[in-house]
C-alpha cells in the first residue's frame, strides 16, 4: 500500500519517500546552522557553517518533484490550478511563520538589533509585507530589525520568494522548454553560478545570498532557483533509476556531513570556500537527489522515518528562525558561549521540532485540507 506524504496534501501522485526524508534531513541541518551563527563573528570563524547550502538542495528537491507531479498535467489543467495547488501548499506556513515572526519581535522588546525602538505601525507594515512576500527595501521603515533583511519577521522566507518565482517560471516558460533547451539553460545558470560563488561576488566567499536586496545578494539569490530548480526539473523528465541498498542512510550521512563543513580556506582565500560551494551545489547535490529518487524504503523504521522527516520539513524550515532571533538576542546581550549554553541549544532545537508538529497537525494539514476540497480541482 502506498501512503501519500502530508508533504503532497493537493496531489494525487505518490511521493519518492527517500526525497521527503532527506528534504528533513537538510532542514534540521538548517536549524543547526542557524544555533552556530549565534557564536560566530563572522561566516569564517562559524564551525558549524555551510547549512545554507540546504536551500540549494530544497530548490533542486522542488524542480525534480514538480516537474514529477505537473508535467503530464498539463493537458487537462489550467495554470490558475496549478498556482492555487502551490499556494494551497505553501502559504498557510508562510501565514504561520510571519504570525510567529511579529510575536517574537514584540517579545524581544519591538527593537531593531542596534536597540532603536521600532513604531508599531511599522511593524505591522512589515507583517503585512511578510504575509504577501513582499520584501523589505533595506533601510526602509518596514526593515524593521536594521540589517538589510527582505524579511525581517522571518529571515528564511525569503527562499519561500525564490520558491515562488520558480513556480511562475515553470508554468510560465520552463515547462515548454524542449529537454535539450532546458539542459543549456542549465548548464549557462551553472556556470553563471560558479563564476559567482568562486569569483566572490557575496564577499565571504560562499553562496549564502539571497535574503536581502543589498549588493549583489537579488542576482545570487536568483541564480541559486534558476540553476537549481532547473536543474531537478530536468532530472524528472530524463529519470532513470538505479539501485542501490541503504540510499537513505548513504544520502543522509552525506547531506549532514556537507552541510556541516567548517569554513574552506580563510578570508584571504575565499576562493576556496566558492569552490566547494560551487561543487557540492552543481555535482554533488544532483547526485544524491537522483539517488535519492531511484531507492526505495524495504524497512518499517526507515519508511516510517522518511514519511516522519518529510511532513515536518516545510513547517520545520518556517517557524523555527523567530524563536532564533530571541536566542540571539539572549546570547549576544549576556556574551554567552555554546559551552555556556548547549542546555539551552537542546531545548530550542527540540522545541523547534515539537512547534513544527503541532503546526502541521492543528494548523497546516487542515487548513490545507479545506482549502483543497474548497478550492483545487481534483
Amino acid at each position: 500500500m502506498i501512503e501519500i506524504s502530508s508533504a503532497a496534501f493537493a496531489d494525487t501522485k505518490p511521493h519518492y519517500r527517500i526525497l521527503d526524508g532527506l528534504r528533513g534531513v537538510a532542514a534540521l541541518m538548517v536549524i543547526w546552522y542557524h544555533v552556530f551563527e549565534a557564536f560566530a563573528t563572522s561566516p569564517y570563524d562559524q564551525g558549524f557553517n555551510h547549512g545554507y547550502l540546504a536551500v540549494d538542495f530544497f530548490f533542486i528537491l522542488s524542480g525534480f518533484v514538480i516537474g514529477y507531479a505537473y508535467d503530464d498535467r498539463w493537458g487537462k489543467m489550467k495554470k490558475k490550478d496549478f498556482f492555487k495547488r502551490r499556494l494551497i501548499r505553501l502559504q498557510p506556513m508562510i501565514i504561520m511563520g510571519a504570525v510567529l515572526g511579529a510575536v517574537t519581535f514584540f517579545i524581544q522588546g519591538g527593537v531593531m538589533w542596534n536597540g532603536t525602538r521600532v513604531a508599531v505601525s511599522m511593524i505591522m507594515i512589515a507583517l503585512l509585507l511578510q504575509l504577501f512576500l513582499i520584501p523589505a527595501i533595506p533601510g526602509s521603515g518596514a526593515e524593521v530589525r536594521g540589517n538589510g533583511e527582505m524579511f525581517p519577521l522571518n529571515g528564511p522566507s525569503w527562499s519561500l520568494f525564490f520558491e515562488y518565482i520558480g513556480n511562475i517560471l515553470y508554468a510560465l516558460i520552463l515547462r515548454r522548454l524542449s529537454t535539450k533547451a532546458l539542459t543549456v539553460l542549465v548548464v549557462i545558470a551553472g556556470a553563471g553560478l560558479a563564476v559567482f560563488a568562486v569569483g566572490n561576488f557575496s564577499g565571504f566567499g560562499h553562496l549564502g545570498v539571497g535574503w536581502t536586496m543589498a549588493d549583489y545578494n537579488l542576482i545570487g539569490g536568483f541564480l541559486r532557483l534558476l540553476f537549481s530548480f532547473s536543474a531537478g526539473l530536468l532530472m524528472s523528465r530524463v529519470f532513470r533509476p538505479v539501485r542501490i541498498r541503504g540510499v537513505f542512510w548513504i544520502c543522509s550521512l552525506a547531506v549532514i556531513v556537507l552541510l556541516s563543513m567548517p569554513y574552506i580556506g580563510n578570508g584571504d582565500s575565499p576562493w576556496m570556500n566558492g569552490l566547494y560551494d560551487a561543487v557540492c551545489v552543481i555535482l554533488i547535490f544532483p547526485v544524491l537527489v537522483y539517488l535519492g529518487a531511484s531507492g526505495m524504503t524495504t524497512d518499517k523504521i526507515t519508511t516510517g522515518m522518511c514519511k516522519w522527516l518529510g511532513d515536518i520539513s516545510y513547517p520545520l524550515y518556517i517557524v523555527h528562525y523567530p524563536f532564533m532571533y530571541l536566542f540571539y538576542a539572549y546570547v549576544w546581550k549576556n556574551g554567552l558561549t555554546f559551552v555556556q549554553t548547549w542546555p539551552l541549544t537542546l531545548v530550542v532545537f527540540f522545541g523547534n521540532i515539537l512547534l513544527a508538529y503541532l503546526c502541521l497537525k492543528l494548523y497546516d494539514e487542515p487548513v490545507r485540507r479545506f482549502l483543497t476540497k474548497r478550492f483545487s480541482p481534483q
